[in-house]
């Protein structure tokens, strides 16, 4: 059974974390479990995620105007102490954190490319580094 859809594809955000995203060498989307999810040979970055409940048969938390980003061992503890990090079900445990977008009035575009960048930077192959590097 096929995940449900779970973005608006006019979503002003959406639209923004697209752009960012393609921008980098070789990037394309294509939806993930129901999210818009960016790929190189690997998937960099998702958008929309949600969180284990902490009680048993609650209802996953939901952050659909969010990205999740794979993030270096040496920048997580920093960025969980942000309150708009989140540790995502599924994709926290190999790495993953994601970014609540909409916590704040107006989100910092040169955060959320940093962000985009470094996950890029753990995933995609040499080559592509060397020309993420070059340009």
């Amino acid at each position: 059974m096929p995940h449900p859809i779970m973005f608006s594809d006019d979503d002003p955000l959406l639209a923004k974390v697209r752009k960012v995203a393609l921008g980098f060498p070789e990037a394309f989307e294509k939806v993930s479990h129901g999210r818009p999810a960016f790929f190189v040979s690997k998937m960099f970055v998702m958008y929309g995620g949600s969180v284990r409940p902490q009680t048993k048969g609650a209802d996953y938390v939901q952050y659909p105007r969010s990205i999740m980003v794979k993030v270096d061992e040496s920048d997580r503890r920093a960025l969980e102490q942000d309150r708009r990090f989140f540790y995502p079900a599924y994709l926290g445990p190999s790495g993953w954190l994601g970014l609540d977008l909409a916590a704040t009035k107006k989100v910092d575009w040169n955060e959320v490319t940093e962000l985009i960048d470094a996950s890029y930077r753990l995933v995609a192959p040499r080559k592509l580094l060397l020309r993420l590097d070059e340009a």
